[in-house]
């Protein structure tokens, strides 16, 4: 049976706006800063949690966090994702339901860095199953970092304009050449790094 990619809403958002501050000589000046809100996600009626988010791409935000989190296993697992600002939330359907739901979500941990995050479930104990690709396998050329962190410098980005952002990227490495498949912004690493396995999992053949 042919599997089907998820229907997904493009909501879009400002994601910046303007403030009038008093600088350091006193001076008034308007400037941009990124525009948070928060975001709650509800799978199957079910609220799950809510997300502080720029508001950039926030479906694949929504489908990276879910498998990230272990609630799906599969992108195919998931028939649609519709976000709505007006009501800032997001609706996921599922086409069989999450299993254990209620258990998946009952216990939860809130993460530490650059900003607090929450973990569900038994998350870091399936840390330890995880198998890293030999290393001699995943060696990356000094010089393709170097063409990486070019490529990212020369990005568009929020963050020139208003900082306070983080960017996350995926690259894929052919003949020794890095390409840009994808870079995404948004205020927590966590966040950015959601999006991008939203994105990636996009990409899944049907």
């Amino acid at each position: 049976m042919m599997r089907q990619r998820p229907r997904l809403t493009q909501s879009t958002v400002a994601l910046m706006r303007e403030i009038d501050v008093i600088d350091e000589f006193g001076g008034q000046r308007r400037i941009h800063i990124p525009d948070e809100r928060s975001l709650a996600v509800y799978v199957d009626k079910r609220e799950v949690v809510t997300l502080m988010t720029l508001g950039a791409a926030p479906e694949l935000l929504v489908l990276g966090y879910l498998r990230n989190q272990r609630l799906i296993a599969s992108v195919h697992d998931v028939e649609s994702v519709t976000v709505d600002w007006d009501v800032s939330a997001a609706a996921v359907k599922t086409r069989a339901g999450v299993v254990d739901i209620e258990a998946k979500t009952a216990k939860r941990s809130v993460t530490t860095g650059c900003g607090q995050g929450t973990m569900f479930g038994d998350w870091m104990d399936q840390v330890d199953a995880v198998e890293l690709p030999d290393a001699r396998a995943a060696r990356i050329r000094q010089s393709a970092l170097a063409s990486m962190l070019e490529t990212l410098r020369l990005q568009p980005s929020i963050h020139r304009q208003a900082g306070s952002v983080h960017g996350c990227a995926l690259f894929r490495i052919a003949a020794g050449a890095p390409e840009l498949l994808t870079f995404v912004e948004d205020v927590g690493r966590h966040n950015a790094v959601d999006k991008v396995l939203g994105w990636r999992l996009r990409q899944e053949p049907v």
